[in-house]
């Protein structure tokens, strides 16, 4: 096994394409929705956790999904739990609103975090965090649902998915990438736990129009998904439900895309 230093912490190298499963977290339980409702218990987080690093997983994100709307900061004991056994590169998203936010959680084990509805609320925000923990270590998400009114055809969701912001969503992802943000991770509302495939539209139209990788989240349900993905330009395929509930397999996405990574 192939290991480098990647913030302090050895792990496994990462490919081109990187397959990263997302552990969706309320009240410390690994949880999976559909268009962000429908909430069901999904798993311990550190078994979770664990078991992904070991069947190949090239990143791994935490995103502690109430955070937000219940005016709260990140649980740092679920993330130090996690961390301990994580060995690939850890995002951890969800009641990070400052700073000393931030480092709190890069402090209890995160390489990266991630920020959504704060930075939307306070754009200053993201070059706050830029020189905190630096560029390298900070990915914007950003929810998406469609809205044929807006130019992109897509409008920004804040607060778990739950607020319409009247802000179209590629034109907030080009305003994010001109701070030098070097991963944005837009989820649709309408694809997030359906398994009806990512919504390519959206990720065509920011990587189009940002130089920041791009994560394709919110609608895997097939092997085909993934690919389709790339395709569209995503260089980091988030999922949940189909590793959750072992409906793929890492290594079946991995080997189906095997001449892209």
């Amino acid at each position: 096994m192939n290991l480098i230093q990647y913030y302090g912490r050895k792990i496994r190298m990462t490919q081109k394409i990187r397959i990263m499963p997302c552990l969706d977290m309320q009240n410390g339980r690994v949880v999976k929705g559909v268009h962000f409702v429908d909430i069901k218990d999904a798993g311990d987080p550190v078994a979770c956790a664990r078991a992904y690093c070991e069947n190949g997983a090239d990143e791994l994100a935490l995103l502690d999904i109430t955070a937000t709307v219940e005016g709260r900061e990140t649980m740092l004991d679920v993330v130090s739990r996690v961390a301990a056994v994580t060995t690939v590169p850890f995002t951890v998203g969800g009641g990070i609103t400052d700073a000393a936010s931030a480092e709190a959680v890069m402090k209890a084990g995160a390489d990266r975090i991630s920020v959504s509805s704060a930075a939307f609320k306070n754009p200053d925000l993201i070059p706050d965090l830029i020189r905190a923990i630096g560029a390298q270590r900070l990915t914007v998400a950003i929810d998406v649902d469609k809205n044929p009114s807006m130019p992109s055809g897509y409008e920004v969701y804040i607060n778990g998915g739950r607020t319409a912001t009247g802000t179209d969503a590629v034109e907030w992802a080009k305003r994010v990438d001109a701070y030098g943000v070097p991963v944005i991770l837009p989820t649709s509302k309408a694809g997030d736990g359906a398994k009806t495939g990512y919504d390519l539209p959206v990720i065509r139209a920011m990587k189009g129009a940002v130089s920041a990788e791009i994560v394709a989240s919110g609608g895997a349900g097939k092997l085909e998904h993934f690919r389709e993905a790339v395709e569209a330009g995503a260089t980091i395929l988030l999922a949940a439900s189909v590793f959750h509930f072992g409906e793929i397999q890492i290594a079946d996405v991995k080997n189906y895309l095997k001449d892209l990574v």
